[in-house]
């Protein structure tokens, strides 16, 4: 693997996790969502991630491959007075847990700083090489 090859794998992840980091910024801005687009309730939504293999091109890294919809039933609330509720008075709230999608988004936003920190060391290292060659 070289040097160069660094740069692919931390900025594939810092991709990756400013992914995640818009998908729990949508979930945390409808927590308390209780109709989507569809009428529906709002799923939390997760990402996926998949590790890239080093090809024949040396392009390794982290991808998203998908981002999955939580299946877990929303919070339930009786208030037969809001204009969503059902016939029994209930209305259905997103499946959103605020406190799980901030910790989310600390470990996203700390993994998007580590892989930072890797591009720069490796490009401090890189120019260390080149200031040996003059």
């Amino acid at each position: 693997m070289s040097m160069f090859s660094i740069f692919s794998v931390s900025g594939s992840a810092v991709s990756a996790q400013s992914q995640r980091l818009n998908v729990v910024a949508s979930n945390l801005a409808n927590v308390d969502a209780v109709a989507g687009p569809d009428g529906q309730a709002y799923k939390a939504r997760q990402v996926v991630f998949q590790t890239a293999p080093m090809g024949a091109d040396s392009s390794a890294g982290v991808r998203v491959s998908a981002i999955s919809e939580s299946n877990t039933p929303g919070r339930r609330v009786h208030d037969p007075s809001h204009p969503s509720a059902d016939a029994e008075g209930y209305v259905t709230h997103s499946n959103v847990n605020a406190v799980e999608e901030m910790v989310n988004m600390i470990s996203a936003s700390r993994s998007y700083q580590n892989n930072v920190a890797v591009m720069n060391t490796a490009k401090s290292l890189l120019l260390k090489t080149l200031q040996m060659g003059q």
